[in-house]
């Protein structure tokens, strides 16, 4: 007997989830998990690296930017050649593909194969931000913000988990066994997917779709430019912070408590402000963001240690909290509709700007101070103000603003 559940008008909504719109998001938040916590635990494993290769810190960051340049510069054209695939099978295969990279390095194959595996497992975790966010955007349309949030939190508990359980396999056994076994998580991941994510996906019907359409992608470049001056924010803060804490006398264990505050606030903040978005709309939600951000940087810059740590979780909300919010806006702006082909470039984009900002801000302080440097991130953060309500007549049409 033939299902009539897809062409039937289905409510969406946090409380009216079909089964197929569960399996979905939970598809598209297992690949960010993975394929997060992929990139992140790359940072546990460079002192290794190091060590074992007589690296320089320069050589480094080279070697992490055959991975993270990969991804980045790969996001528009894996997303044109895996296109025709349903997001089923891509994310199956991406995850597939990133993993596969992990086990390269796993193999006593020297330093050419670490380069290799990385630049494969860049290769895979290509895809997978551009389709996955499809994916949610299509099975939620219009309802998407909230959805889309939670799919930014869990690459946040990527972020959180990898890296954690490297650090803690490294003292008990090698670093490419370990590398191996993580590995060996992602390829159970692919195979989870193809089990999650139904043949099938669920669409949201037509009239409930965002119409990106309609808007012929205007503004969509302005909003890039937000997202690639949040990014900065975000990542010139988070080059000092640690230096920041130390000069007011914190050891290195309450360093590393500082940041998994400022983290668990980032993670909160991913997850409740594609709510707020939906519900104060694009413009007043990074307004309120993007200020509260620039003045909890500038509030860090005096605070003694105790306030400080206080204060963190609430700058990671803000600090974090506003790429929710863009990404969710990403449907209504794309290019022509393409909404896949946006997602690849806004995060080309971000990407970009994620790499580039700590060089441009750490210059900055390297010929002023590091509060120079932290106030240049706080300004970076206000002067998206003005941007963000340039772009509120081209939502004009749209349900928010």
């Amino acid at each position: 007997m033939q299902s009539t559940s897809a062409a039937a008008p289905v409510p969406i909504g946090w409380t009216t989830w079909s089964s197929p719109q569960r399996r979905n998001l939970a598809g598209a938040c297992l690949a960010h998990m993975l394929h997060d916590g992929y990139t992140d635990q790359l940072y546990a494993l460079l002192p290794v690296w190091q060590s074992e290769f007589g690296l320089s810190y320069a050589g480094l960051a080279v070697l992490r930017a055959l991975y993270s340049g990969t991804m980045g510069g790969l996001q528009v054209p894996g997303d044109r050649l895996i296109a025709r695939l349903g997001p089923r099978l891509a994310l199956a295969l991406a995850t597939f593909v990133a993993a596969a990279g992990y086990l390269v390095m796993a193999l006593p194959l020297g330093f050419f194969g670490l380069c290799a595996g990385l630049i494969l497992a860049g290769i895979g975790s290509s895809v997978q931000h551009p389709r996955a966010s499809l994916l949610v955007a299509n099975t939620y349309g219009k309802a998407s913000r909230g959805p889309l949030g939670i799919y930014n939190f869990a690459g946040d508990l990527g972020k959180a988990t990898f890296p954690a359980v490297v650090a803690v396999l490294l003292p008990i056994i090698a670093w490419r066994p370990a590398v191996g076994v993580m590995s060996l998580v992602g390829l159970a991941v692919a195979v989870a997917l193809l089990a999650v994510v139904p043949r099938q996906p669920f669409v949201a019907p037509v009239e409930e779709k965002a119409t990106a359409t309609g808007r012929e992608g205007r503004g969509f470049g302005l909003l890039l430019t937000i997202g690639a001056l949040d990014t900065a924010t975000r990542m010139g803060y988070l080059l000092f912070l640690p230096f920041q804490l130390h000069t007011r006398g914190a050891t290195a264990p309450m360093i590393g408590v500082g940041l998994a505050l400022l983290f668990i606030g980032g993670a909160l903040g991913k997850a409740s402000c594609g709510w707020l978005g939906q519900r104060l709309g694009v413009v007043w939600s990074v307004i309120i963001t993007e200020v509260a951000t620039a003045l909890l940087i500038s509030v860090t810059l005096v605070l003694p240690l105790v306030p400080m740590l206080a204060v963190l979780p609430l700058l990671g909300i803000v600090l974090n909290g506003t790429s929710s919010v863009l990404y969710g806006t990403v449907p209504d702006l794309a290019p022509k509709g393409d909404i896949g082909r946006g997602f690849a470039l806004f995060y080309t984009g971000v990407l970009g700007a994620g790499g580039l900002a700590p060089i441009a801000y750490g210059a900055i302080a390297d010929h002023s101070t590091r509060s120079i440097g932290i106030l240049a991130a706080a300004v970076t953060a206000a002067a998206i103000v003005p941007l963000v309500l340039a772009l509120r007549p081209l939502l004009s049409s749209l349900a928010y603003r």
